[in-house]
């Protein structure tokens, strides 16, 4: 990559904040109001773990804007997770709650550890500390925590009943749940398929027939998964998955579950082998020939030293800010569409969304019915942002951001300062 300085992650959010605001004339005041952060919360997790060593570990928690109702965002469990990448995460949560126009602010939080060397046991542990740590500033209508990176069911059920000895049995106050324990029908493949119904609704405004339409997929956790189920049952064919240990690329297609299972049993997609398959280096996805590029892992992983090799006519975005503000313009300037991030993957928020107006009502939704109020919502989110792209003459990203900020902008003025 070149020798620039980075820029941070929470900056570049804001950039693409700016970019909308000046589109929308929005005065100097409401613009420091709505990139300045309502409460940063970093805590200390002494851990006593079962090898009886101690360990201390950082906790955050970032509460962006509460305009549109209570905050929302999810927890990782990862060794990169900072206070800079936390705050811009909350950043996006905002302006991704109101961009499908859920009553939700943003907020997101994340202990920095690597998950896979603790035990079981010292999981627990940690997660109660951290749900300890944040009781008091996190509740029903106050901040909803949810799964991500690093973290799952069982890590959200042990946070709702540690939080639960303060306050009473409270299972609205995260989401992701075990479907025992209030959970919601269609919530583990919730991004996935928003993912996939936000690809559906483009591909013939773009001229892209989606059977037979080769798809590459970096990152094969839950949304990578999920997606190229759901795009392989559209009739795509998915040529290349990368995990952490490298890209598996077979251009007559590979086979999702028999990838799946060989990730639980070798630990990696790459164990798979089959004939005219090959195991290439990770970084190799980004540039291979395909149709359709789903970004499902890290941010950053497309950027200005890549997005001249990339090949695909369509970057459906699953992870968060996968792509930098440089590769954006090269992207823009080869006629590659994007579908980005704050709409692309808010399918996961919806359908927490909806976990957690069931846990206020006390009912179960059936998966059918959570299904189709989530493609409800991706599709009308996609006419609300073509034509805010229409009207601005713009990309789909500051589309996004312009229908998100207008939004938070208005809800925040009725309200007044508080």
């Amino acid at each position: 990559m070149s020798g620039r300085k980075p820029v941070s992650a929470f900056e570049t959010v804001n950039r693409l904040f700016s970019r909308a605001a000046d589109l929308l004339e929005l005065d100097e005041e409401k613009r420091i109001e709505l990139t300045t952060p309502y409460r940063e919360l970093m805590v200390r997790l002494p851990l006593l773990t079962e090898d009886g060593k101690v360990r201390v570990f950082r906790g955050y928690r970032v509460q962006h804007d509460n305009s549109r109702g209570p905050m929302k965002g999810g927890i990782r469990f990862h060794p990169d997770a900072d206070l800079d990448e936390v705050r811009a995460l909350a950043a996006l949560m905002t302006f991704k709650t109101a961009v499908v126009n859920l009553p939700y602010g943003g907020a997101k939080g994340g202990i920095q550890c690597d998950p896979r060397e603790l035990s079981r046991l010292d999981l627990e542990r940690l997660t109660r500390r951290f749900a300890q740590r944040m009781e008091g500033f996190i509740g029903v209508r106050e901040d909803i925590p949810g799964p991500d990176m690093g973290t799952n069911y069982q890590i959200m059920a042990w946070l709702m009943d540690e939080y639960s000895k303060f306050h009473g049995y409270s299972p609205g106050v995260v989401t992701g749940k075990p479907l025992s324990l209030g959970g919601s029908n269609g919530r583990i493949s919730a991004t996935g398929r928003g993912l996939f119904f936000a690809i559906e609704r483009i591909a013939p405004d773009i001229g892209l027939n989606l059977d037979g339409a080769r798809v590459a997929l970096q990152g094969f956790g839950n949304v990578g998964y999920w997606a190229a189920r759901f795009l392989a049952d559209a009739g795509c064919r998915i040529v290349a998955v990368s995990d952490i240990e490298g890209t598996l690329y077979c251009p007559d297609g590979l086979d999702i579950e028999a990838m799946r299972q060989v990730a639980e049993d070798k630990g990696s997609i790459v164990h798979l082998g089959g004939s005219n398959c090959e195991v290439l280096d990770r970084d190799k996805l980004i540039r291979l020939d395909c149709d359709i590029l789903v970004p499902a892992a890290l941010g950053g992983a497309i950027h200005e030293d890549n997005a001249t090799d990339i090949k695909a006519r369509l970057i459906a975005e699953g992870a968060n800010h996968p792509t930098t503000p440089e590769a954006d313009v090269i992207l823009a300037e080869r006629g590659i569409t994007v579908l980005p991030d704050i709409y692309a993957n808010a399918g996961g928020v919806t359908v927490s969304y909806f976990e957690w107006v069931q846990n206020l009502q006390q009912v179960s939704w059936e998966e059918q019915r959570v299904d189709e109020a989530l493609r409800k919502i991706m599709l009308k989110a996609y006419d609300d942002l073509n034509a805010a792209a229409e009207e601005f003459d713009t990309d789909l990203r500051t589309a996004a951001f312009v229908v998100a900020v207008r939004r938070v902008a208005e809800a925040a003025r009725l309200r007044g300062l508080h």
